[in-house]
């Protein structure tokens, strides 16, 4: 297997063009064409991790958070990332990071954080602009299940919990060919007239190179019409942070201790109590500052999430109780759900979990 067919893989669980413009996703370092050999999984990509993929035969580095966040003028190995790149090009290991891609992925982060708070009725915190398009093309009646069945097989037509869906109008085209035409029905040089199926699907944007082949694959037409455009629709299932509920309420005091254990931190920085029950709880892996007004109108009891400044907890303003849990404990749980994902889907290799603690802080 190639580095790319696992990035192909991972690209199921979050794709790359769901990243944020900021970030810095994707294959940082190496061959995309390079033999797998082992599959090594962190959360952060430090020179012990690489020292580790070394001892451990492993050519391909998975990294949630990405190495290589802006850009390198020098390669000297006078900072910590320049060594890690430095050392991984030395030893031939590819480093692959999908960082925000994942935060955004339904999937993913916040999922995870979910799952291990048990959290039921999720739903996503800031869902992502401008991710769903939609395809009108022009089809023969005659071939408009062909042509239907074939973009759902490609992922068109899913909207929400409902797969399948399209929208058919009925109507009559017409075209006359020049003489470079060819056409399929008609002749050139004659106008005709045929009847013909106005189809609309939606589709996630990154689905639209397969959308587009699927569509002249089978469309019988020598051109064939079609129209693209950027809905404004929320995608329920993309974006930022995740809320959800607890079966039962808890107290302010007991929230906190159960949040301590479960995510494993020494320390839970909050913000004033407000003597009411935490029952709807909204939470961004990482860190969330930004998400805070959005956690409040969303109605939550309490906002978790990673690296709030002094100021930041001003902006509870008696309406919501703030968790600062620390930017690892946030994350923590990230390496294994890519661990799982990848050992599900490859057999042939080795996919291990990287042992090293590559938490930057300790406390006292």
């Amino acid at each position: 297997m190639k580095v790319k067919e696992v990035i192909a893989l991972l690209e199921e669980l979050a794709p790359l063009s769901y990243s944020e413009d900021f970030d810095n996703t994707g294959l940082l370092v190496g061959d995309a064409n390079a033999t797998v050999s082992g599959i090594l999984v962190t959360l952060d990509t430090l020179e012990k991790v690489v020292d580790e993929a070394i001892e451990k035969k492993c050519n391909l580095i998975v990294s949630f958070h990405p190495i290589i966040f802006s850009g390198l003028k020098k390669i000297t190995g006078k900072t910590y990332v320049e060594r890690v790149v430095q050392k991984a090009i030395k030893h031939d290991i590819a480093i692959f990071s999908n960082h925000t891609a994942l935060d955004n992925s339904w999937n993913g982060v916040n999922a995870m954080i979910c799952e291990k708070l048990e959290l039921k009725n999720r739903a996503v915190l800031i869902p992502q602009n401008e991710t769903i398009k939609k395809l009108i093309t022009f089809v023969p009646s005659k071939d408009a299940q062909n042509v239907r069945n074939a973009l759902f097989a490609a992922g068109a037509g899913n909207i929400g919990n409902y797969e399948n869906c399209s929208f058919n109008i009925e109507g009559k085209g017409s075209f006359k060919g020049n003489e470079d035409s060819n056409p399929v029905i008609g002749k050139k040089g004659e106008i005709h007239f045929e009847e013909e199926t106005q189809l609309g699907v939606t589709f996630a944007k990154h689905l639209q190179s397969n959308i587009l082949k699927a569509l002249f694959e089978t469309h019988p037409y020598e051109e064939v019409a079609y129209e693209i455009t950027t809905l404004e629709n929320q995608n329920q299932h993309l974006g930022m942070g995740m809320i959800g509920e607890f079966e039962k309420a808890m107290d302010e005091k007991e929230f906190l201790q159960f949040l301590k254990k479960t995510m494993k931190t020494d320390c839970v920085r909050h913000s004033e109590f407000l003597k009411k029950p935490i029952k709807k709880v909204a939470l961004l892996g990482g860190s969330g500052s930004f998400a805070i007004e959005a956690a409040k109108k969303a109605g939550a009891d309490a906002f978790i999430s990673a690296d709030l400044k002094y100021h930041d907890f001003f902006k509870a303003e008696n309406t919501i109780l703030l968790a600062d849990i620390g930017h690892y404990e946030s994350e923590q749980y990230t390496k294994d759900l890519l661990h799982s994902f990848l050992k599900k889907k490859i057999t042939n290799f080795a996919v291990l979990l990287s042992q090293t603690n590559t938490n930057p802080i300790s406390y006292l």
